[in-house]
């Protein structure tokens, strides 16, 4: 996608209705700060170290807080979004992964749709390396190469190759 917003992320959909479109988190856009870097509300005390990401366009006044977590039993990510800060510290206690974003990625009714249609994203199912890669920044490339040699291809691709 030629989007800057958009342009090699990995998005997770979060949620998705055909009457109400669709919304997710980019999963690979950390900012290099902490909630601590941005609120200095002591509430926050234990939420402090918990990772900033640029979460999408859509809401950058916002902070949210989402607890990821990997099942090898049944292979699939869990999220779970819209946390209060009390319910983001409990999972946090609880060792679960808590990741703070600004803003969100949203669709309006249909348009996710119209963009799968003209093969705007490339779809896979969530992978184990959305949580232990040690570059999130590298996880585009990482889940491309996993797809196989034709998406390796991709990941190997200047971003502008008509500059070269």
């Amino acid at each position: 996608m030629r989007d800057p917003n958009f342009s090699r992320t990995v998005l997770y959909l979060a949620a998705h209705s055909d009457k109400e479109g669709a919304f997710g988190y980019i999963l690979n856009r950390p900012l290099q700060r902490t909630v601590a870097d941005l609120l200095s509300d002591k509430e926050m005390r234990p939420l402090g170290r918990v990772p900033v990401f640029l979460g999408g366009p859509v809401g950058t006044d916002k902070l949210s807080f989402v607890s990821l977590g990997w099942s090898n039993k049944h292979n699939t990510l869990k999220c779970r979004t819209h946390l209060s800060v009390d319910d983001a510290a409990h999972f946090l206690e609880q060792g679960h992964e808590i990741r703070a974003f600004v803003g969100y990625s949203g669709w309006s009714e249909g348009q996710l749709e119209r963009e799968l249609k003209r093969s705007s994203w490339i779809v896979a199912p969530p992978q184990a390396v959305i949580m232990t890669a040690d570059d999130p920044a590298s996880l585009w490339s990482d889940i491309l190469v996993d797809l196989g040699p034709k998406y390796e291809l991709i990941a190997k691709m200047p971003e502008a190759p008509e500059l070269n």
